[in-house]
């Protein structure tokens, strides 16, 4: 018999197939499009994403959605028809208010705010970027209107990203870390500063691309559900779980960044890879939150990739392929060296004791842009004010201050609190996996990764959207979301490095 609930589940197959057409699109726009065909994009683009809205908000969905709880009632909450339900029903509601116009028109603006974005970051003059910013920022506080007033504007925002998380809250997790972050940034400037001129050495492209392919199939990326290409900002793209792109970029002047950003993108496919295949193609075939997304990009780059362990396997390897970068650089002075801590300029270069302050420096900005406080047109002398208060350093021109990330040219805004929580998460997995698996350092030591992997598929990846981002947290710790695993981590691990 054919169930409402069939009926349904036809229709949002339908939705995710444009949705990931839509995102298909943009992958190609970023990786493989030549830039003549801009306009023509964000048509393709608009057209692609107005048709995925119109089809999902129709009057049928809605009453679809009742016929199916009714013929659902009674069933377990946690059950997999109970499931898509709620989450169906609470994006139809939210994608309801938007109207596809709009929707449309938002669309055609990100595509050409993207390559404004790129041009005007490689000539670094945010003045040829700042119309196409004020209109991206005048249609998300018209995002904004569609919804019922609340605590704070840039709760909508926020809420697109990690569900049901309040601006409140991510201000008072700021709170929590800023004190002891700062106070460990500033007891590590006392301390004899890393030597890491290996790192400044030269280090071949090809083969750093090669090596860092060899660690990225080593941490279990399935490379026929997946490629890796260039962009000029790294980024993760999901087209389902048989369908995931990662890109990264080299940067002459801190060659590593090609490898630990790979590694922090293919945490992110991991976990795209991961989500059972039998919801697929509806709503909770996604990740549950940004913020958990965060955790697994987060985890592989930094707890695994910048771990001793993990260079007592992997260090052997790198000395041979790259001998004249390396001299005569030990496995100590290598793993000192690339967990260095030292205020930079760029956010996807920064260390982990001071990553968080770019963070917080981001988020400010956007708040006050969404308030209303701040103009588009006073952002670059606003943000060199904020990188002298949080890490006393001057922007020398646009490129390395605020035109360097891309989410604000794709209308990202309430994403940049998602690092931070993907910190913070990142580090409560690691010590439940820890205390499940006391040879946890010890199997990375030899290049087993399955382990972590296979629970990391247990605990997060495959339930999708099963739970919210708090029932998955607690389930997989035993805890509501709490810095202070993150916190501790961060100072024992810099204070052994500088024997604070």
């Amino acid at each position: 018999m054919h169930t409402a609930l069939d009926t349904l589940t036809g229709i949002l197959g339908d939705v995710t197939d444009l949705d990931h057409t839509a995102s298909l699109l943009e992958w190609d726009e970023q990786v493989k499009m030549p830039p003549g065909g801009a306009t023509t994009r964000g048509h393709m683009t608009s057209t692609i994403r107005r048709l995925a809205h119109e089809r999902f908000t129709a009057d049928d969905v809605g009453a679809l959605i009742e016929q199916a709880r009714a013929e659902t009632a009674g069933a377990d909450p946690s059950s997999t028809p109970a499931r898509l339900l709620t989450v169906t029903a609470r994006d139809y509601d939210k994608a309801r208010r938007v109207p596809a116009a709009f929707v449309a028109e938002q669309a055609r603006v990100l595509s050409a705010s993207q390559h404004a974005w790129i041009d005007a970051r490689a000539a670094s003059r945010f003045e040829a970027f700042r119309p196409h910013l004020e209109r991206v920022i005048e249609l998300k506080r018209q995002y904004v209107s569609f919804f019922p007033p609340g605590a704070h504007p840039y709760d909508v925002l926020l809420d697109d990203y990690e569900p049901g998380t309040t601006t409140a809250e991510i201000q008072a997790l700021f709170e929590a870390l800023r004190p002891r972050q700062v106070a460990l940034i500033r007891a590590i400037a006392e301390r004899p500063a890393v030597d890491d001129r290996c790192l400044r050495a030269r280090w071949p492209e090809a083969d750093l691309d090669a090596f860092s392919r060899e660690v990225v199939t080593a941490l279990g990326f399935d490379w026929t559900r997946g490629r890796q290409d260039r962009s000029v900002h790294p980024f993760a793209t999901g087209i389902g779980p048989h369908d995931v792109r990662i890109t990264t970029r080299y940067v002459e002047q801190e060659p590593l960044s090609l490898l630990f950003g790979a590694l922090h993108e293919t945490g992110h496919a991991l976990y795209e890879q991961g989500i059972d295949p039998a919801v697929a193609r509806t709503p909770l075939g996604r990740a549950v939150s940004l913020g958990i997304h965060e955790s697994q990009s987060r985890l592989w780059e930094n707890l695994v990739a910048r771990s001793r362990p993990f260079w007592q396997h992997f260090f052997p390897a790198l000395r041979a392929r790259f001998a004249s970068a390396l001299g005569d650089t030990d496995l100590d002075a290598f793993y000192k060296a690339i967990n260095r801590v030292q205020r930079s300029l760029i956010r996807v270069e920064a260390d982990e004791a001071t990553y968080n302050l770019h963070v917080m420096l981001r988020v400010e900005i956007e708040i006050a842009l969404i308030e209303g406080r701040l103009a588009v047109a006073d952002l670059p002398e606003v943000w060199r004010t904020k990188m002298r208060e949080y890490l006393d350093l001057d922007p020398p021109d646009d490129a390395r201050g605020v035109l360097q990330d891309i989410h604000w040219s794709g209308g990202l805004l309430g994403y940049f609190p998602t690092y931070t929580l993907g910190n913070v998460v990142s580090a409560q997995l690691w010590d439940a996996f820890g205390r499940e698996h006391p040879a946890r350092d010890l199997d990375i030591a030899r290049g087993d990764f399955a382990t972590l992997l296979g629970w990391l598929r247990e605990q997060v990846h495959r339930h999708g959207r099963m739970l919210t981002p708090q029932q998955l947290v607690e389930r997989a710790t035993g805890s509501p979301i709490d810095p202070e695993p993150y916190l501790a981590y961060l100072e024992e691990k810099y204070g052994e490095i500088y024997g604070i």
